[in-house]
């Protein structure tokens, strides 16, 4: 009779498998609490400790570990000696296995105290499914209740399951592993406060969440994973799709950059985002007029583009977006009005994104051939605002240097912007020179007609010469805000001097490549 091991915390789809398996014919082995679960639903069952001979001791924590258990599912069939030793021993071949771990990730989700999570650290489930992968010739390891299915019909099919199917059930097995012990490490070192910032290995644990259309473009394959430990903070897996066309690729990368560019601010925001670099953002005393500032910066690229906001989507503002052909609109809520006008773009993506008020977790990771560049978060704006020209930014003009340095932050470098009541005027992103990226930003604000007397301008970056700030001066741009550091700072600011311009220093740039 062959012989099948069944030892599960989550219970989905077990007594089918269980049924099916003892109808063609396996015996079924179960440690304690998966045991008294089979028997009450009137499936015949072996306790592990029946085998064994040996109770479970230490509260369930050695159960499993025994050579009548690991020598069943290690043993190679077509070895003789290994054959032999399992007759000397009395051991039966374990043929299927069926494992999931302790709920690890629920527990640490509840607010457990530190000594619940660590008895939620599987370990005889790990070492079996780990034995049982590793010996995938012979044994069919399944960790996921959706592939119970799949290897049922194959043993009423043939008899036996297919070597192909082993090799795909040992590899997701093992992945299983890899994921579980991600998450315990990185859980660990947050409850025991390891403070290596950057341990020597790292393990990120990742679950997927989504299959995407394709990837930034159509011949690419893309998927979406989600890191299962930083939920609880500001993060996509709490972004709830309301209507719309399914989230592209494109869609998931841009609406997160107009989400984090738009948290900078506690007054009423909107930031519209194209091809993830802003296009418009502003503030104002509501969001419909937040919105409708932003879009005035750059109507022509608004367009498909992706609008985030940080406030309640309302029935006036909803009429707005309305308006334009728009490919995402994101926000904390939306009223039942403002989701019922919505629903007249029927291939607009709404998006209500929960934990808006919360922290992104984690580094920032950014993947580089062969490997990965990881680092800590860009959470600071400045270290301080340093006035270092003989004219004195005025109240306003402060106001409007730090939202523009909250904008510029966001954008790729090198990038310059303009601002004049918390509203950008025009945006330079991602040229090859500062000076290129501020005539950029003039152009576009020329193109729609602003007024540049009297605005600010911000750089993520020092000026390397005085030509931006000669430029500027020609189209009365009457401060600048960024960080300093250049060997030719005091050239800079002599050319401010110059023109009455005044200039203030932040201390800390904000490259984005």
């Amino acid at each position: 009779m062959k012989r099948a091991l069944i030892s599960v915390s989550d219970k989905t789809g077990i007594l089918e498998f269980a049924k099916s398996l003892r109808e063609l014919g396996y015996e079924i082995v179960s440690s304690s609490g998966t045991a008294k679960y089979l028997r009450e639903n009137g499936i015949e069952v072996i306790e592990v400790s029946q085998i064994t001979g040996f109770p479970e001791i230490l509260d369930g924590r050695v159960k499993t570990l025994h050579p009548k258990i690991h020598g069943g599912l290690l043993a190679l069939r077509d070895n003789p000696e290994h054959l032999k030793q399992l007759q000397e021993n009395d051991i039966k071949p374990i043929d299927i296995v069926a494992i999931n771990l302790y709920p690890f990730e629920k527990t640490v989700k509840k607010g457990a105290d530190i000594d619940e999570i660590v008895e939620n650290i599987d370990i005889g489930g790990p070492a079996m499914v780990r034995a049982s992968a590793k010996n995938y010739r012979f044994v069919a390891i399944i960790t996921d209740p959706s592939d119970y299915n799949k290897v049922i019909q194959e043993l009423k099919e043939n008899g036996e399951v297919s070597l192909s199917t082993k090799k795909y059930l040992s590899v997701k097995a093992f992945r299983h592993t890899a994921f579980y012990d991600g998450m315990v490490s990185n859980v660990l070192a947050e409850k025991f406060e390891i403070t290596e910032d950057f341990p020597t290995e790292l393990s990120i644990p990742l679950r997927k969440h989504t299959t995407l259309r394709y990837g930034e473009n159509p011949h690419q394959k893309g998927s979406l994973y989600i890191n299962p430990l930083e939920d609880i903070g500001f993060s996509v897996s709490n972004w709830q799709i309301l209507q719309g066309k399914e989230m592209s690729f494109n869609n998931y990368l841009d609406t997160d950059s107009a989400l984090n560019l738009v948290k900078e601010f506690e007054e009423p925001a909107c930031v519209i985002v194209k091809h993830n670099n802003p296009c418009g953002v502003a503030t104002a005393d509501n969001v419909k007029n937040a919105y409708e500032k932003a879009l005035k910066t750059d109507p022509k690229s608004a367009f498909g583009g992706i609008v985030a906001v940080n406030r309640e989507v309302d029935t006036e503002l909803a009429n707005k977006l309305t308006e334009i052909f728009l490919e995402v609109v994101a926000a904390p809520s939306f009223t039942a009005q403002a989701l019922n006008i919505l629903s007249s773009k029927k291939n607009l993506r709404v998006v209500k994104v929960d934990n808006f008020d919360k922290e992104v977790i984690g580094k920032d990771l950014r993947r580089v051939s062969g490997g990965m560049l990881i680092q800590d978060r860009d959470r600071q704006l400045f270290n301080e605002l340093k006035v270092v020209t003989k004219t004195k930014p005025t109240e306003k003009q402060l106001e409007d240097m730090v939202f523009a340095y909250k904008v510029v932050k966001h954008l790729k470098s090198n990038a310059v912007v303009i601002v004049k009541d918390k509203m950008t005027l025009g945006i330079g992103p991602g040229q090859t020179s500062r000076v290129d990226s501020l005539e950029t930003a003039v152009k576009k604000a020329k193109e729609f007609g602003f007024d540049l007397e009297g605005s600010v301008i911000a750089s993520e970056a020092f000026f390397p010469f005085r030509d931006s700030i000669d430029f500027a001066s020609k189209y009365g741009i009457k401060a600048v805000i960024q960080p300093g550091g250049s060997i030719r700072d005091q050239e800079v600011i002599d050319a401010c001097d110059e023109y009455g311009i005044a200039m203030v220093f932040t201390g800390m740039r904000h490259f984005k490549h």
